[in-house]
Parts: structure tokens; sequence; C-alpha cells
């Protein structure tokens, strides 16, 4: 078990942020997320601490990073401009988010799922492909839970068998890009190791993959925190509140960061 303290750092906002799909609250303030085969339980007291219930080695060497710990994101907050008022509310009330380490191959799937979506039903369709296509685990306390489907295990699932799973259209989308995942045609690693734009410039050669989910396979699983997601939440914001043009350039780096503030005050606030 390890406690932390972090005035920037808060599970319920993550968990609703619409940047991860597998993790779910439970009773008492308290959390489980799927990352890959590991099982987390995360504790929540307001204003007080964050509980994780894992070894301090499995903290160290993954969550930690995992949730982005290591990034003073005060850094980020501090130099939000004063006169703007709708994103010092937006940071006031969501200042509690960070932009996590995801799979890479997750978040493809996931935001192509996300297309003409919301986010509960996302969710769910993510967890109904986990429970049919994953692998079976199980917690320290006997619990059952699922691993996310790997590129090789959907490449020889059918359009037709992923309808099934309440996917709709999205089905051609996930057979075409698993296929050319598991065939090596695009390489996962290589990804990794690409600039912001040339990997943007990459996934959007995926079948189904337009400009706002590979900002968001960037920013979410490539750690691009320069991705800038434009949805509809995004665009009303942009449209209602700076009809002068957001100032980009002030937050350099780090669009992604702001882009989450925004996104989880409208969403949540509306």
């Amino acid at each position: 078990m390890v406690t932390i303290k972090n005035p920037h750092f808060s599970v319920a906002q993550i968990w609703n942020s619409g940047q991860c799909f597998r993790m779910k609250p439970l009773e008492n303030d308290t959390y489980e997320i799927v990352v890959a085969s590991r099982h987390l339980k995360i504790q929540e007291q307001e204003g007080k601490e964050t509980i994780f219930y894992c070894t301090e080695e499995e903290f160290e060497t993954f969550w930690k990073g995992y949730f982005d710990l290591e990034n003073d994101y005060n850094v980020y907050i501090d130099n939000i401009d004063k006169e703007d008022a709708y994103l010092q509310n937006a940071v006031s009330y969501g200042k509690g988010i960070r932009i996590l380490r995801q799979d890479l191959w997750e978040m493809i799937i996931s935001f192509i799922i996300s297309q003409q979506n919301n986010i509960r039903r996302i969710r769910m369709i993510i967890e109904t492909l986990c429970q049919t296509y994953g692998n079976e685990c199980y917690t320290e306390d006997n619990q059952v839970y699922y691993t996310f489907p790997t590129p090789e295990a959907l490449s020889v699932v059918s359009e037709e068998e992923l309808r099934s799973c309440n996917l709709g259209y999205r089905s051609k989308y996930i057979v075409k890009v698993a296929n050319t995942i598991a065939s090596g045609e695009v390489d996962l690693d290589k990804l990794k190791t690409m600039p912001y734009k040339e990997a943007k410039n990459e996934l959007l050669k995926l079948y189904g993959v337009g400009e706002k989910v590979a900002d968001c396979i960037c920013l979410f699983g490539l750690h691009h925190l320069q991705a800038f997601p434009v949805d509809t939440h995004i665009k009303q914001v942009l449209e209602e509140n700076y009809k002068d043009g957001f100032p980009f350039d002030r937050y350099k780096g780090y669009e992604g960061v702001i882009q989450q503030y925004i996104f989880y005050y409208h969403y949540t606030k509306k």
C-alpha cells in the first residue's frame, strides 16, 4: 500500500475526463483500473490523501509513471493567463486531472470506438470487447477481470462478430486496423519513437482514423502533450470564448494538458 498527497491529482476527475475507459468507481471513493494485465484499486480521500493498493515497487516502477506523477502540473497551472477568466475557472474546477501514459494499441481502438459516441457507452463497449476477446485474470481476492484484446486476437475476428459487441459501423475500422498492426504493416514500437507531427501523420494512415482521433491517440497513447484534440465540446468552447483565436503559443508544448482542463469543465458542467 502506498499513500501520496498531491493537490493536482484526482482519480475522480481523471475517471470522468474522457481519456481512459477502463477505470471504474466502486464504493467508498474507491476506483479500480485495468492496464494490460495489471489491476489496481485506488482510494481517494478528498483534500487529504490517495491510497494505492499495490506494493511500493509496483507503484515506483509502473503506476507512478502511468499517472504522470513525476511531472509537476503546477508549472502548467501557474502559467495560465490571469486575465483568461474561462481558463482560470476550468483549471480551478479540474486541477486534479493528469495526462495518463496509456497503452498505444488500447488507445487506437478506444478512440476509434469513441467516434460519434458518448463516454458511458464507450466504456460499456470496451468492457464487452475485453470480456469477449481478452484474457481472463484474477485479483488477489479472486475477482475476475479481463485484459484488453491484442491486435492478433482482433485480427481473426469478423466484422459481423464485432457488431455483436455494439460496435456498429466502427467494426470495419477495427477489423482493418487490427490486421494492419498484427501483420506488422504499422509498427507500434516505431510509432512510439516518432515526434508528434510524424506520429500523427502515420496514425492518419490507419483506416477510420481522422484528425481528432489521431490527436487523441497522440495525447493519451503517446504522451505528446502538444496534441490538442478538437471535438464538439472543444469546438463550442473555442467559438464561444475565443472568437479571436486561442492563445496556443502561450501553452506551447503542453496544449493537450490545457485541452483536458477545458474538456472536463465543459463536459461535466453542461
